[in-house]
């Protein structure tokens, strides 16, 4: 089943009843711009959700890396208050990519709530097509049921990371561009480099110029050396975010669903003893 929806598939369903949209545009650069083009447009009866304030826990200095996951109990208050309930089909957007529409996806399905779906080439896409737009606040929805059910086996933690760093059945994903993965440039961490043994697969090769998704066959090629190996993937990236696009690309190519170490490598780096590997 895939874990997209297309602009037509949302329009057709946007106002039954047990759909709920749910808007994540943010930017690492500016973190306020995300709420300000909500408040400028939005798709009706969107809410808005916050990287930094709904999709992490606060950091913690020198522990955690920069995007913690969020306490499951507040989060799934957060997703009642916003009308989510066991059976809603949730859609998240975001400018086009999906780079953090698949960190609200990753999240749901790790509370146990498979019924969820990332809208292929997001806002962008939905006003290229001429669909409506709107400035309004959405209205009050009634509260919704859902209930977390964390399922931490989708993890992996940087204990068994470095315990298995020369254990050739765990192939580690690097989803972040191939400059920060050799050590080249860092824009965003004190620490350049990668986790050693690490692939990377840099995420924003699953989509087109355009910010549509590649067709499950193309995401297949891309994932073609762990298609049939048998081997346990693990994806990470700067601090868990865009992890798990690599996560929904491979789960869409057919791959058994790689773990998603959540602290990543601004997390990895906290700890001087763990090792760092540089170049290709």
């Amino acid at each position: 089943m895939s874990q997209r929806i297309d602009v037509s598939g949302l329009a057709s369903r946007l106002e039954a009843p047990d759909v709920r949209v749910i808007d994540v545009r943010f930017s690492l650069e500016q973190p306020g711009f995300g709420r300000s083009v909500f408040n400028a447009a939005h798709i009706p009866g969107a809410r808005y959700l916050h990287l930094d304030d709904d999709l992490s826990s606060p950091v913690v200095a020198g522990r955690t890396g920069r995007h913690p996951l969020p306490d499951p109990t507040e989060f799934a208050a957060l997703l009642r208050r916003a009308g989510v309930s066991q059976d809603t089909l949730v859609v998240a957007y975001d400018d086009g990519p999906g780079l953090f529409a698949a960190r609200l996806w990753w999240l749901l399905r790790w509370l146990g709530h498979n019924r969820v779906k990332v809208l292929d080439g997001g806002f962008r896409a939905w006003q290229e097509a001429g669909q409506p737009v709107t400035q309004e606040t959405p209205r009050p929805l009634p509260a919704g049921d859902f209930v977390a059910r964390p399922d931490n086996s989708k993890l992996i933690d940087a204990q068994e990371i470095q315990r298995r760093l020369d254990d050739s059945t765990l192939q580690l994903l690097d989803a972040r561009g191939p400059a920060r993965f050799t050590g080249e440039t860092e824009p965003m961490d004190p620490v350049a480099g990668h986790i050693p043994g690490a692939a990377n697969l840099p995420c924003a090769a699953n989509n087109t110029a355009d910010g549509h998704w590649l067709s499950p066959e193309q995401l297949g090629e891309r994932f073609q050396p762990w298609l049939r190996s048998g081997t346990e993937l693990a994806s990470y990236c700067g601090s868990g975010v865009t992890a798990c696009h690599t996560i929904l690309a491979a789960v869409e190519a057919g791959v058994p669903e790689p773990r998603l170490y959540a602290g990543s490598w601004s997390e990895w780096i906290t700890d001087p003893a763990r090792p760092v590997a540089t170049g290709k």
